[in-house]
């Protein structure tokens, strides 16, 4: 029973701490090759946020929890969109300006609807994660192609920027990049 806690609360440690590290070298690796930063925000730290959820489900389903998977998804978004959006409300009111998340909100319902559809079945087939991931990419693209087109009038678009690190050289992000990258693979192990 302690090996179990001990080895739950060290994958928890190994996955935050990487995924936090991942982000870094992604996005200063992005950054060395001239991609603009509302793209690395919007994709490789949107991408790299989630990266943990993604190891875990990917590590549970491959081990043949696929329960875990789904729970894992299921129960991230609704603590993503309840508690953390619930306790910075507490901190301090939310003004919400951005064109982007007005517009985002009706595509998280409509993300909402297409899950409990692929999931009315309770299975989650081949075809139903063909599904999800090429609605994944549409999102992306027409995110990506918003962002671009509203850049320079976007509120969010400078809180993207200004929360991307600082440059690190092209050999250091690099090494940072795949490094953490091996970590990150094996801390959801360790946890799942």
């Amino acid at each position: 029973m302690l090996v179990d806690s001990l080895a739950i609360i060290t994958g928890f440690i190994l996955l935050i701490w990487s995924a936090d590290r991942f982000i870094i070298g992604a996005a200063a690796t992005a950054r060395n090759f001239d991609v603009p930063p509302l793209i690395i925000g919007l994709t490789i730290v949107g991408f790299g946020t989630s990266a943990p959820e993604m190891m875990v489900a990917g590590f549970a389903s491959f081990d043949g929890s696929p329960a875990m998977a789904i729970g894992n998804a299921l129960g991230s978004n609704i603590t993503n969109i309840t508690l953390v959006l619930g306790v910075a409300a507490l901190i301090t009111p939310l003004d919400v300006h951005s064109r982007i998340i007005k517009k985002e909100l009706p595509i998280l319902l409509f993300a909402s609807l297409v899950a409990l559809a692929v999931l009315s079945d309770m299975t989650l087939s081949r075809i139903d994660g063909f599904i999800l991931f090429g609605l994944l990419c549409l999102l992306m693209g027409w995110i990506t192609w918003q962002g671009m087109r509203n850049q320079p009038t976007d509120a969010l678009s400078a809180d993207e920027i200004h929360d991307l690190p600082n440059e690190i050289s092209p050999s250091k992000a690099l090494f940072l990049l795949v490094a953490v990258l091996v970590l990150l693979t094996n801390s959801p192990h360790i946890l799942v």
